[in-house]
């Protein structure tokens, strides 16, 4: 922070994954044509025991890929056309599926080279494509930050009955929790997969779907304000949102990147380039890392310094100039959690490494809750999406002992697959055994006014996939 500013908002901040509700600003609130095949029931049919990508896999891998099917199929009676749930049903966010968290499940399906997970992948790009064209009030091409995909009674008693699909036609959007607002990252993410399904499909519907994307954060995120760059979207009431976000932009340099090649369009470099250009603004010679962004285009916020802003923009940017961030990151974020750690829900015996979420996370007040009717904050608490992120980063580079650390991280989540978790479910479903990777290894305070807890979640399970298969989503070569 820089005198008495909060932090820039990240696409996660206003996600409140935990128990309870969240904090909400203004409909934006604190912690996816052609799309008619989808509704129609070209799905694969949900099954008791979930397709594995493929029989050279890892059984950790075969188990995350069933994980992943499990949330699509949680509701089958209500349609075909479907997302996946983001979390177990545990954490209290009902049938919540958030549209970055689809995102990661189709780049991560795609990532395990099977047919079940190609035709998987098809089916939630086919959602992401309905979203955008029955949408209750926009006609657009925007993505809310989340759908319900099922049916459930909320925590004062009212029914929410419908699946993705309302009787209408539209699509569910997420009330209940205020998910109504459009993040710029998040509709970079949802572009990226939907070119990613284009170009493993050649299909056209979805580049059009990523175009739609493009000119949408175009229109609503350019920014002429002195650090350029693209902000940070709109909140429910369709309000411009003043921050900008250093991880956005790296989403951005990636997604305009892909469509400058699918498309042949020039515009798409342009725009490409004043994405990094705000990004690599961002960039602290002395210390080697990212800071998170500006609240108001002119000041950069000095803290809290995230993690994803180190790994991300290693794995968009490609570039040795910025390398090091990688090793601030795995230095300066880097926590074991075990039993004997204050407030720590790991069980006896049992150990976790990887990195917290924010230099802020490593300060946690762990004598108060991080929010209301929610737990109190382990500081050496795992974020196991984030050592997802920094495992696959440093395979990139791929510098003398990169592999080796590495290594060292998948295995911590791997066995945090295998032994945290036991007995959640979604939709009311047990899910498949040791499938699924949860968000966190104990409660963690990320310093953006939300948490992360032990629930098994589309999100970490998706980048452990794409982390464990070598498969860079925010790259061109492996897609």
């Amino acid at each position: 922070m820089t005198g008495k500013q909060g932090p820039a908002l990240t696409r996660r901040t206003l996600i409140g994954s935990g128990l309870g509700l969240g904090l909400g600003v203004a409909g934006f609130t604190a912690a996816g044509s052609g799309a008619a095949r989808a509704a129609a029931g070209e799905a694969p049919a949900a099954s008791g025991t979930p397709a594995a990508p493929a029989a050279s896999a890892a059984p950790a891998q075969r188990r995350a890929h069933a994980f992943l099917a499990a949330a699509m199929d949680a509701y089958p009676d209500h349609g075909s056309a479907r997302l996946a749930q983001s979390y177990a049903d545990q954490a209290g966010l009902f049938s919540t599926a958030f549209t970055y968290d689809n995102a990661l499940a189709i780049l991560a399906l795609l990532a395990t080279r099977s047919a079940d997970g190609r035709a998987r992948a098809g089916v939630l790009g086919d959602a992401l494509l309905y979203a955008q064209e029955h949408d209750p009030v926009h006609g657009d091409g925007r993505l809310r930050q989340a759908y319900n995909v099922g049916p459930y009674t909320f925590y004062d008693g009212s029914r929410q009955p419908d699946g993705f699909v309302r009787a209408d036609g539209t699509v569910n959007v997420g009330t209940q929790f205020g998910f109504t607002g459009t993040a710029v990252g998040d509709m970079a993410w949802a572009g990226i997969a939907l070119s990613a399904l284009a170009r493993r499909t050649g299909e056209r519907r979805f580049l059009d779907g990523a175009v739609r994307i493009g000119e949408w954060i175009e229109r609503n995120g350019r920014t002429e304000e002195p650090l350029g760059g693209y902000k940070f979207g709109v909140n429910g009431a369709n309000e411009r949102l003043p921050f900008t976000s250093t991880e956005h932009n790296t989403d951005l340099v990636c997604l305009f990147g892909r469509l400058a090649r699918l498309t042949s369009d020039a515009v798409w470099l342009e725009r490409r380039a004043r994405a990094r250009d705000f990004v690599e603004k961002m960039w602290d010679v002395d210390g080697g890392f990212f800071y998170t962004g500006t609240n108001d285009g002119v000041t950069i916020n000095k803290s809290p310094i995230p993690e994803d802003t180190q790994t991300w923009t290693h794995l968009a940017l490609d570039s040795r100039t910025h390398a090091r961030s990688l090793d601030w990151a795995a230095r300066e974020l880097a926590v074991v959690d075990h039993a004997e750690r204050r407030n720590s829900t790991v069980p006896a015996g049992q150990s976790y490494e990887g990195v917290t979420f924010s230099s802020a996370s490593l300060l946690a007040n762990e004598d108060a809750p991080i929010a209301d009717s929610q737990p109190r904050p382990d500081r050496h608490g795992v974020w196991f999406e984030g050592t997802a992120h920094l495992a696959l980063a440093l395979r990139e580079r791929h510098r003398r002992g990169d592999e080796a650390r590495a290594r060292r991280l998948i295995d911590s989540i791997e066995r945090a697959q295998d032994l945290l978790g036991g007995d959640q479910t979604v939709g009311g479903r047990a899910l498949p055994e040791r499938a699924g990777v949860v968000s966190a290894s104990s409660p963690l305070d990320t310093g953006f006014g939300f948490g992360y807890y032990p629930y098994r979640h589309t999100g970490a399970t998706a980048w452990y996939l794409m982390a464990a298969t070598r498969s860079n989503p925010l790259g061109g070569r492996k897609v």
